[in-house]
Order: C-alpha cells, then structure tokens, then sequence
C-alpha cells in the first residue's frame, strides 16, 4: 500500500480545493441550493483519501517493530516525502564555517513538498472526519441564506489550507498556510458581514493572530539562522552532500537536535508565541469568544478541527526543539496550565451558550499545552490524543448548541429557555454524550485522554519535586477538571432540564432539528462515547504516533517510565473530580435554577469573583486601555497632523504657481503701447546698469 502514498498526500488537499473552486464559480448562478454539493463530496473524497493513508502508512510500519522506549533498538519512526515542484532557490545565502577561514555555501531552497507520518496521518483524517461532519450538518443549517454558496466555498478553502498546513514538510510552507488558515477564519467568522458585531469579530480574530503570526515568523527567521535550512526532513544539497533538515533523521538519530541554550529557548518562545494566538492561549485567547458571532457550523469547524488545533499540531511536531530547552518546556507548560484555569473559571458565569463552549475550548487546549509542557513522550501523546478525541465532542457539542439555536430562533442565553428535553430529544441525548465526555466521566473519549494528561504531569511533578512548577500545576489541572464538569453540566441542566420556556423569537414553532442536522450529532456521539476507551485499551493511537520521528526521538531522550500505581490514583482521582462537578451542577441547577444558586452566586458577588468571572477577569478592557485606546490616540493625533499641518502644507505649495501667474499675467495684456513703454523702461535699465560698471571698472 506504500504505493499509494504519494497519491493519496495529492488528494487529501486537491478534492476540498476543487470542491470550492466548482462552488465559487458555479454556485451562485447554476447550482444555487445545491452548492454544497461540490464541497461536500470533495471533502468525502478527502477523507477517505486520509483513511486510506493511515491505513497505508500503518501497512509501511516495520513489521514487529520496536516501540519507542523499548532501549538500543528504538525504531527512529516513519516518514516519507513527496516532491511537487520547486518553489524558489537563491543560490549561496546561507555561509556555514567549515573552518579557520573555510565556509560551507548553501542554498536557500523551497520546495513545495508534502509529508506521511504517523501524526500527519492521524491529523488528517480527523480533520477531514469532522470537516465532512460539520459540512452535511450546515447543509441543513444554513439552507435559505443568501450567501449559502459562498458559504461553501469558503468552507472548502478552510478545509484545504488546513490539510495542507498539516502535510507540508517545510516552516515556510507551514507558515504559508498558517496564514491561509487565518484568513478563511476571518471570512467565515465575519460571514455575516451586514452585522456589525459580527465584522468586528473578524477583525479582532485576524488582528490578534497578526501578533502571535509576527512571532512565529520571526522563529522561522531564527530556525533559518540556526540551521541552515527550513526544511524538516533531509535533502540532498547542490554539491552532493546530505542537508540535514531541522526534524530530519539525520539530526535526530543524532541523539541531539544541535542546538541549544539562548537560541534554542528564542526559537520556542516565538513559536509558541504563533501557537498561542492560533490556539487562543493566554494573553492571545480573546478573539476566540468573540468568533462566536460566525454561523454554528463554523464555530465547530474552528474549535474542533481546523483554527485551534493548529497550534498544538505545531508544537507536537516540533517536539525536539522543545526538548533542546527546559525554558521553553516549563513556557509551554506554564502557559497550557494557567490558560486551562483561566478559561474555566470564566466559563463559569457565562449565560450565552456558544461563549461557554468557547471558553471550554480554550481551557482544554491549555491541557494539550501542558500535555506538550511536560517534555515527555507520555505527554506529547497524551496532548495529542486529547486534541484527537476533543474533536468529537466538541463538535458535537457545537453542533448541538446549534441545533438548540435552530429551535429557538437563534437565541443562544440560557436564561431564556429550558425544559428542552422533550421537545429536542435527540439534541439531548447527543449534548448528553458530548458533556459527559467533555467532563472526563469514566469510561468515556475524555475520561482518558484527559487522564493522560494529568499522569504525564504527575510524573513530572514527581521528578521535580513536590513543591515544584509541575506539581502546583497538576493541582491546578485538577482544579480545572472540577470546573469543567460544573459548568459543563450547569448549561446542560438549564437547556434542557426545569420548567419549559421558549423565547419568542421561536416563533411558537420550537421543533427538532432537520435530519441532514441530526445524523452528525449521532456520529458524534457514537465517536465521543467509544473512541478514547478502544484506543486505550489497544493502545492504539499511542503506538501508531510514536512512529512519528519527532515523538520517536522525545522517546529516546526522555524514556517513559515503567507503569506505577500513580497512574490508577490520578485516574480514580479524576473520576471523583468529574462526579463531583456533574454532582455540585446537579444540585445548583437541576431543575433549573436554585435557591442554593442564587445565595452561591450572592456569595461571589460579595467577594467580587461573580463579576470578574463574568466580565472575563477584564482583559479586554485592560486591552482597550493599554493598547486600543493608546492607539486610537496615535491615529486621531496622526489624523489631525494630516489634515490640518501636511495637508494644509502641500495645498500652500500648490497654490504658489497660480499665485505667481496670476501677479504677472497683467504684464501679457495685448497692448502695443504698453510693449513699446516696457522695451523702452528695459532698454535705459541695461543701459544704466552698463554704465555704473564702467564707473565701477574706472574706480
């Protein structure tokens, strides 16, 4: 089946961009309702182009081969590559000494190359997976809109820029693509343009990425400096030698990345700068809750599979260079663990539904940062299996707001309605599923990939000490859990549980969703409620992602410890921390809301936590402050030198010459009098003025 490979790395991409070239050019004037079609069939081709690359790379694995952390024969993993076209090539821009007076000359050369691995394989089919999802469930949902084809256009470039952000073997191609991502965001966040609240969330997701997008770019610019290449396999140079590429084997079966100390530490610091702003990390998570103002569908697509995970993705992959740093390890980690508290703690007081779900994405990608943190093979794996099964259920958890929303015409605060049980049982059921994995009960996806995290920081705790950064970090994880399940479960009971109430936005019509809606979140489910447990009992997802090389080489340098009772005391204490949130919920809000609820909330106004949790710990204002209005000073100042200094400048330099012409233009009126008086004036004026040089020439 390796055979195959190359094929299907060109299809994965290639489908979702055919599929919305078709839609963009035909869908307005002849496919009309039918517009999704082209996409959705693209990304179905899609998909299964990355199930079959999965199952073909797995097919390519050695046979018998030895897992990572199994000693000197540690298998360094699987990649392979494929040569499109060149993209550029400057001859000689890079100088690598190779001597007292001796120099290596290199080119600066990229090719547009896509990568097999087992973690590009992996992210390619659920990306694809949930795409595919997410584009049938918006058949439904976004029927009767008048930019219904535009719509799917821009979802088919969302799906292609994302798939070929993940296959590209190359920083400058990823940060390409990296952008491409950014901007179809900002189309489909800010899809509903008429809406001002909607426009301005656009742009605050595209300018708040810009930040984080500058720091990543000048870590590529470091990564270039430090290595000599940007490419992350190896190549073969001009003059025949072997380039080793920044993640290539050559560099890792080394046994060390080849570098270290301030470079090393600069180069993550700035790459998990870009990975905070497109993982919506602390302090670059506030553009996320804002994107809420986009279609449901695509609140799916961006905090399940595409947008967010970008960043964890990036940093999975660039494992080795994390490890070449305990700075940069303890950033990534310290960022993931305080962002996982933060994003809980607001999410507890939020009424809209949709900003409740958002604020528990951003608190469950900080456990994948913390996961990544740790510099462990066990949580690279760990981090990286959390993404895979947090993209089932938080799908359909957005997808099931949505559907709430479809019934209540679009009315997202969960102050307004309740009792919707019986009314959308379906939705019910699904949102059911999706909280409890979403809480980590036992037995369900995020139970245990949860519990992955939190042994991997355990154990690093346990190296480090009980009084170190890891060990206060595991207590704040756990804290975290606790908040996810409360608040979790606090918008689930008031949906669908207490005295029914529907908004009159409804209509009078409140109903269950269409079955193009209805089938996604019924995949969803199935996939939130078994797919952690299988994988974690055949151990499967680990074992095929340690082929990748890069965790392959955090394997070799930072073994997994054997198996030890910590890891049943983190995962009996995890379950008692989820029951004990789904609990505290179940009494505050079951059936809707308590008089134990409202003295809890008394109490946190008395203490002053109820409004900054609610007013979000007040970041965005202490942006406005420090930031947007210092510049809004700059540009009215800028404005007012404009208009009222260069302006009022350049118009006097341009009045000059009429003024000019104007004072001489009476000298040209006609007269041949008057130009015979003025020959005359000119001709004793010369005449004077030869005769006083003669009387200066005689003194």
């Amino acid at each position: 089946m390796e055979s195959w490979i190359p094929l299907l790395l060109v299809l994965i991409p290639v489908l979702p961009l055919a599929g919305a070239a078709l839609t963009a050019v035909l869908g307005r004037p002849v496919l009309a309702g039918r517009s999704h079609l082209p996409v959705v069939v693209g990304i179905a081709g899609s998909f299964l182009a990355a199930a079959g690359l999965v199952l073909a790379i797995h097919g390519s694995l050695p046979a018998g081969a030895n897992l990572p952390g199994a000693g000197d024969s540690v298998n360094a993993g699987y990649e392979r590559t494929v040569d499109l076209w060149n993209w550029a090539v400057i001859g000689g821009a890079y100088h690598q000494p190779a001597g007292p007076d001796a120099f290596v000359m290199r080119d600066f050369r990229i090719d547009v190359t896509l990568r097999a691995d087992p973690l590009s394989a992996i992210m390619l089919a659920m990306v694809t997976f949930i795409s595919l999802l997410v584009a049938v469930y918006s058949v439904g949902y976004m029927r009767g809109d008048r930019g219904y084809w535009r719509f799917f256009a821009y979802i088919g470039l969302f799906v292609f820029s994302m798939t070929m952000l993940v296959s590209v073997s190359n920083f400058l191609l990823l940060y390409v693509f990296w952008e491409a991502v950014g901007l179809c965001s900002y189309l489909l966040i800010g899809f509903w343009y008429e809406r001002p609240a909607a426009a301005a969330a656009g742009k605050k997701a595209f300018l708040v990425n810009r930040i984080g997008d500058f720091g990543f770019a000048l870590g590529v610019f470091l990564i270039w400096t430090a290595f000599g290449t940007l490419n992350f396999h190896d190549t073969l140079g001009a003059d025949g030698r072997i380039v080793a590429g920044v993640l290539g084997e050559a560099r890792l079966e080394g046994g060390s990345i080849g570098i270290g100390g301030g470079t090393a530490t600069w180069i993550c610091l700035l790459l998990l700068l870009g990975a905070c702003g497109k993982s919506a990390q602390f302090p670059l998570h506030v553009w996320l809750p804002d994107a809420m103002e986009g279609p449901t569908p695509v609140s799916a697509l961006i905090h399940a599979a595409t947008m967010v995970t970008a960043g964890v993705y990036m940093l999975a992959r660039c494992a080795p260079l994390l490890l070449a740093t305990v700075d940069g390890q303890m950033a990534v980690a310290l960022i993931g663990g305080f962002t996982a508290l933060l994003g809980g703690l607001i999410a507890l007081t939020q009424t809209d539904l949709k900003r409740i779900l958002a604020y528990s994405t951003i608190s469950q990608l900080g456990y994948m940062f913390l996961g990544l943190g740790t510099g462990t093979v066990l949580g690279a794996t760990a981090g990286m299996f959390h993404l895979f099964t947090h993209a089932f259920f938080k799908a359909l958890l957005f997808l099931g707001a949505g559907s709430v929303m479809h019934a209540m015409g679009g009315v997202v605060d969960i102050r307004r309605f309740g009792g919707l049980r019986r009314i959308l049982p379906v939705t019910h059921a699904t949102f059911l599923v999706g909280c409890l994995a979403l809480s980590g009960f036992p037995l369900l996806s995020g139970f245990f990939s949860k519990d992955l995290i939190l042994v991997a920081v355990h154990e690093r705790a346990a190296e480090s000490g009980s009084t170190g950064l890891y060990q206060w970090l595991y207590w704040s994880a756990a804290l975290t859990a606790l908040l996810t399940a409360f608040y979790t479960f606090r918008a689930f009971f008031s949906t669908f549980y207490g005295q029914k109430q529907i908004p009159h936005e409804a209509g009078g019509q409140a109903h269950e969703a269409p079955r193009s809606m209805l089938v996604p979140l019924v995949v969803l489910a199935v996939c939130a409620a078994l797919v952690g447990g299988y994988f974690e009992v055949t151990h499967g997802f680990a074992d095929y992602l340690q082929q990748t090389p890069s965790i392959a080489y955090l394997a070799r340098q930072a073994p997994q410890p054997a198996a030890t009772g910590g890891h049943r005391e983190v995962m009996l204490t995890s379950a008692v921390i989820a029951l004990a949130g789904i609990g505290l919920a179940a009494a505050l809000y079951w059936p809707r809301r308590s008089a134990a609820a409202d003295a809890a909330r008394r109490a946190g106004q008395a203490v002053g936590f109820y409004q900054l949790s609610l007013r979000k710990f007040f970041i965005d204002e202490v942006y406005q402050v420090l930031l947007v209005w210092p510049g809004l000073a700059v540009a009215r100042a800028s404005d007012w030198i404009d208009q009222r200094i260069i302006d009022r400048l350049v118009n006097f330099v341009g009045r000059v010459p009429p003024a000019v012409g104007a004072a001489i233009r009476p000298v040209q009126n006609g007269l041949i009098p008057f130009y015979a008086v003025g020959m005359v004036f000119g001709l004793l004026v010369l005449l004077a003025a030869v005769l006083m040089g003669w009387g200066w020439l005689g003194t």
